[in-house]
């Protein structure tokens, strides 16, 4: 009975996490100046973004950075379970929803890791633009998006493991760090 009430391990570390990546992709910089939808997909797509350059920081540490990466996923998703049900979405969609969702997220995060991987900016332009902004990114958009991306990739990688374990993680204020 007991093991009911237990949390798995890194639980709430990861849902402190997540909501932090939530807080920084919500920040109105993005939808304001650089043109993001603000719709439930533009916001999707900035917080799965958010979430994937945690998630991979994460990946790539000693243990226990896999296992916390998987609790941030599992939180991620988690919310999204529970957002679709609060937005009215029946029982019987919710999982084909959140699959869809899943496999949204996992389609950006293998195109992310693999502008990341090739060292191009031009890679991960385009990426963005597609992801982002479905291909129609505004004239400097993807460009100021691609720099920040790649300065908050390198902070997070500079980020002792220690502190993510504790649940902590600093995502700047846009407009103050890459203005």
């Amino acid at each position: 009975m007991l093991g009911l009430f237990r949390r798995r391990p890194h639980e709430r570390a990861a849902y402190t996490l997540y909501t932090e990546a939530v807080r920084a992709a919500r920040q109105p910089y993005f939808y304001t100046e650089l043109g993001v939808p603000d719709t439930l997909d533009g916001r999707f797509d900035l917080v799965g973004l958010h979430v994937f350059l945690l998630i991979d920081r994460l990946r790539a540490a000693e243990k226990p950075g896999p296992a916390l990466a998987q609790a941030v996923f599992d939180a991620m998703f988690s919310d999204m379970d529970f957002n679709l049900r609060e937005m009215g979405v029946g029982d019987m969609s919710v999982a084909r929803r959140n699959k869809e969702m899943w496999e949204a997220f996992h389609g950006r995060s293998k195109a992310y890791e693999a502008a990341f991987i090739a060292g191009d900016e031009a890679s991960l332009l385009e990426t963005l633009n597609r992801n982002v902004w479905r291909g129609e990114a505004p004239a400097v958009a993807a460009t100021t998006l691609a720099g920040m991306v790649s300065q908050l990739r390198t902070r997070l990688a500079e980020t002792p493991l220690k502190e993510f374990v504790a649940g902590t993680v600093r995502f700047p204020a846009v407009k103050a760090a890459f203005a």
